[in-house]
């Protein structure tokens, strides 16, 4: 076997400096790199590299352990190199579509293409130098380096990808069981209707209440009368009436106006009965006012207004089975009307599984219209991105409302700030979008105090109509703008769409965005109230 070379070749440094050098090789900073020298490569000679590369070995005067902390870095880049890499980030269950729809590479893709081609180059460099240990150095440290920058720009979207569909850092999606829901068929008697009476609170109450009157026509076999927009809100602006019958694949709910041209021909509008679903503290949660809006309406009532339970109180709703409800509210007569059940305890776990207790093929049935719901879409393209926590941050008549509660629900501004940016932290969502009622005062301090890492976390809120931007525009050609209630859904949709909401215990506002959110699967893991298992660090005294 050929022996090495003596101390005196034309290396200058003795072996004991030599192997100095290399004990030292991985404690040399990055920044040794930009000052190495740069030699322009010459061109690719094989058939002299073994020769060069055995000069180079002999004058080095190698042990095992240096050949192995010089060359394994180099193998390892190659191995890197020759490797697909795309198949470790491959997922049989989740498309490459779902997060690049037109299949267009990624910038981070495109990075990691160019230090490829890069390393490319500088590895051919290598091949045709004689490298003394300091160039050696350098170009390990340089490659080493480079290799860092690829493995982070091959993995930055993956990272992102990692936090689940929708964004949402740790927070992943709830899982629907949609196979196992517990459904009933709603299948509606000829002429036989239900006038559904919701009084009792505003809109969030109100879209509650037709709910359970649904479920209520479904077991009686009854088609639901949505009521008029002059004796209760004007519902076709919010929902998607028409959808709610495309979803049944039949006949289930009629507007005020259709009901009215069907039972004309009869020569008059007329509810044969009024049952009344509470008996306390007063019948129905109906008042003379409303009564006289129905008859201004031109309807009639006949009999007189009752409740089959003589002890059903608002206060204290008691739990009804399905059956009891079919047994106390059957009536052969045509016309009907059920009011206001918004209280109303009927199969609570059914009623509130995802998509709810009727049979249908969408992923819920009372939803934002058309219109609100590309509103809103439009919006979060414009200014929120796919993931964002929404905060609904009720305030206006609350802190009198939850000081009666035990524990109260009404939270210090300072309070409330740590426990939102305690969740945003935990999502990596860049921006709040805020559904609030609250003083410009309150959400100020707020803002002010939503600083993570150093950084405030920006809340969006819903701008004022401004001609330059076209993300609401559809309201606007359709006269929707400026509709309190229209606004209201708006607010809705863009929570419920969120990657992790926030919201106000006790509020129904919110309940309708989690409604929304377990019916849509947009629901999160980590969604929950403000401050959730926490008391406010101080309460007012009572008056």
């Amino acid at each position: 076997m050929e022996r090495p070379p003596s101390s005196s070749s034309s290396s200058s440094s003795s072996p004991n400096e030599e192997e100095e050098d290399l004990r030292n090789l991985l404690d040399e900073s990055d920044s040794q790199i930009d000052a190495a020298e740069q030699r322009p490569p010459p061109t690719f000679d094989v058939e002299s590299l073994r020769s060069r590369l055995r000069r180079s070995f002999f004058k080095l005067n190698l042990t095992k352990r240096q050949c192995i902390v010089i060359f394994l870095p180099l193998l390892l880049v190659l191995v890197y190199l020759s490797t697909d890499l795309t198949n470790y980030f491959s997922s049989d269950k989740v498309p490459d579509s779902v997060f690049r729809p037109n299949h267009a590479p990624e910038e981070s893709d495109l990075r990691a293409l160019y230090l490829l081609r890069k390393q490319e180059t500088d590895l051919s460099s290598l091949w045709n130098r004689t490298l003394s240990v300091s160039d050696m150095k350098s170009a390990l440290f340089r490659e080493m380096s480079l290799n860092r920058q690829i493995q982070n720009a091959l993995l930055s979207p993956h990272k992102a990808e990692s936090l689940g569909l929708y964004g949402g850092g740790s927070c992943r999606r709830v899982e629907q069981k949609l196979l196992k829901r517990k459904t009933i068929q709603w299948k509606p008697r000829r002429d036989k209707f239900l006038f559904a009476i919701c009084l009792s609170g505003q809109m969030s109450n109100h879209l509650i209440c037709l709910e359970k009157h649904m479920f209520f026509a479904a077991l009686l076999k009854r088609t639901l009368v949505i009521p008029s927009h002059r004796f209760d809100y004007h519902y076709s602006r919010i929902i998607d009436i028409d959808r709610i019958n495309t979803c049944l694949g039949r006949k289930v709910v009629v507007s005020f106006e259709e009901f009215w041209k069907s039972r004309k021909k009869h020569h008059h509008v007329h509810i044969d009965r009024f049952i009344c679903y509470f008996s306390k503290p007063e019948a129905c949660y109906v008042d003379k006012e409303h009564i006289a809006k129905l008859k201004g309406l031109g309807i009639s009532i006949g009999g007189k207004v009752d409740s089959p339970w003589e002890e059903e109180d608002i206060a204290k709703p008691s739990n009804k089975t399905a059956e009891e409800v079919e047994r106390s509210f059957r009536s052969d007569d045509d016309v009907i009307a059920i009011g206001d059940v918004f209280y109303a305890n009927v199969e609570r776990e059914w009623v509130m599984q995802p998509g709810g207790p009727l049979a249908h093929k969408c992923k819920t049935l009372v939803e934002p219209n058309r219109l609100i719901l590309l509103t809103a879409q439009r919006f979060i393209q414009t200014f929120l991105g796919r993931n964002y926590v929404a905060l609904h941050f009720r305030r206006h008549g609350f802190l009198k409302f939850c000081n009666a509660k035990n524990p109260s629900c009404f939270y210090p501004i300072p309070q409330a700030a740590h426990c939102i940016a305690r969740l945003v932290e935990k999502v990596d969502a860049p921006v709040v979008y805020l559904s609030t009622d609250a003083a410009e005062s309150e959400t100020g301090l707020l803002q002010l105090l939503l600083i993570i890492n150093g950084k405030t976390v920006p809340f969006v809120k819903r701008p004022p109509r401004d001609s330059a931007e076209k993300w609401d525009a559809l309201l606007y050609r359709h006269g929707l703008e400026g509709d309190s209630q229209v606004e209201a859904m708006l607010d809705k949709t863009i929570c419920a769409m969120s990657s992790v909401f926030i919201g106000a215990s006790g509020s129904t506002f919110t309940e309708d965005i989690l409604r929304l959110r377990k019916d849509w699967g947009t629901a999160s893991v980590c969604d929950e109230y403000l401050c959730q298992n926490e008391q406010p660090n101080f309460i007012a005294d009572h008056e």
